[in-house]
């Protein structure tokens, strides 16, 4: 229902400000702006979104086959099982979605949305076949979800590599701020449906959570106290590096166990195929509404408003220009993508502007497209409270960003 309405607001948010266009402002353009961008839209969505993501999703759940008939899943099951069962109480132990879920996570860590995805998909479907009731998002299916738009990132590869070619100077200087912008928002994620779901927190849970958090911030400390060539050389190498290490140990493992490596890769590659099929729908669906929205004109009226209740209180407002890429980011990553090059263009990489619009791309994903794909892929159609508590980390985590801006840039 949630998302039934979000989608529906979509298109009629976008048509009252398209005839308020028209009729006040004299805007003979602004419906064939709409139009424009909703086939233009429909058209990229499978050209751009859902061919690309095809090619990925067949290595990917191929690779999946291999590591899950050589028993790697399993094994990382085993090893994170005291802290997932404590977030993931409703999935039984050792169950193979764990380790999808961690691999997941561990790709989303590393900046690699294209591994990511396939991990995440094939883990929500384990999550959805112990799911009583099918078309009715799990517990452990809003936890995963919720914990994957917050989108933690611990080697942001991607923006360092936007800022490098946008000119900049300082292009691993939003590393640090980036990091823990995220780790703010996965936290938030954590407490949020943790609480809605009365999570037991004991010593153990807030052991794995200190522990993970030392983990992170000896390594964030190590890479502050290289040189700026050095974090770049870094941040370039380390996640490409670790990917190409996971790919080949696993292919090496399953020829340890003795599996038919390359059969059991072309059994789960045929399952991409399949799961695209599935998600087609929901990607045009979600991506045509989010494009109409943003072409009406909505995002601009939004910003300008907050930019103008933040005035009246007095506040300090230059991180404004940079919100923008805060605000499309739960809707649109190409998006947000988009504004955030726009904002370095205008303001310069290195400005407070673009640095925080920098901060701000990494410190969440793209809550609504993952909603749509993922539970779409298996079917979901009551989200429950998905939406809201995804919405509210990413609100929490843009408040933090802006506050650790502020504290690095200023």
């Amino acid at each position: 229902m949630a998302l039934n309405i979000v989608w529906i607001a979509f298109f009629v948010i976008a048509f009252v400000i398209a005839l308020y266009k028209f009729i006040f402002l004299n805007d003979t353009e602004i419906f064939k702006t709409l139009v424009d961008g909703m086939f233009d839209s429909a058209k990229s969505s499978v050209v751009d979104v859902a061919f690309p993501l095809t090619g990925a999703m067949v290595f990917f759940l191929g690779l999946m086959s291999i590591a899950e008939k050589a028993g790697a899943i399993n094994w990382l099951a085993r090893i994170l099982n005291p802290f997932m069962k404590r977030l993931f109480p409703g999935v039984p132990e050792k169950h193979p979605a764990m380790g999808q879920m961690v691999m997941n996570f561990s790709a989303n860590m590393l900046g690699l949305d294209n591994a990511a995805t396939p991990f995440g998909l094939k883990a929500m479907e384990s999550l959805q076949s112990i799911n009583p009731e099918k078309e009715k998002a799990s517990n452990a299916q809003i936890m995963f979800l919720v914990l994957h738009t917050s989108g933690l990132t611990l080697i942001p590869l991607t923006i360092i590599s936007y800022r490098l070619a946008s000119g900049s100077k300082e292009s691993a200087s939003v590393f640090i701020p980036l990091v823990l912008a995220t780790i703010c928002t996965t936290l938030a994620s954590i407490f949020i449906v943790g609480f809605w779901q009365k999570l037991k927190w004991d010593k153990v849970l807030f052991g794995w959570i200190g522990a993970l958090l030392g983990l992170v911030a000896l390594m964030l400390y190590w890479v502050q106290s290289m040189g700026p060539a050095e974090k770049e050389i870094f941040s370039r190498i380390t996640g490409n590096l670790l990917l190409l290490v996971i790919v080949v140990a696993i292919i090496l493992g399953g020829v340890w166990k003795k599996v038919n490596v390359f059969d059991a890769f072309i059994d789960g590659a045929k399952g991409g195929f399949d799961v695209i099929l599935k998600i087609l729908p929901y990607l045009v669906g979600m991506l045509v509404a989010i494009r109409i929205f943003r072409d009406s004109g909505a995002l601009g009226y939004i910003v300008e408003g907050i930019s103008w209740v933040l005035m009246q209180t007095g506040m300090n407002t230059e991180f404004t220009p940079a919100l923008p890429v805060a605000i499309m980011k739960p809707f649109s990553g190409s998006g947000a993508r988009g504004l955030m090059l726009d904002v370095m263009q205008v303001y310069g990489p290195d400005s407070f502007a673009g640095k925080l619009a920098s901060t701000f791309q990494g410190s969440a994903d793209t809550t609504f497209y993952i909603i749509a794909l993922y539970f779409g892929s298996v079917g979901i159609k009551k989200v429950r409270y998905a939406i809201w508590a995804g919405m509210l980390a990413d609100l929490l985590g843009v408040v933090m960003a802006i506050v650790i801006g502020y504290i690095f840039f200023k």
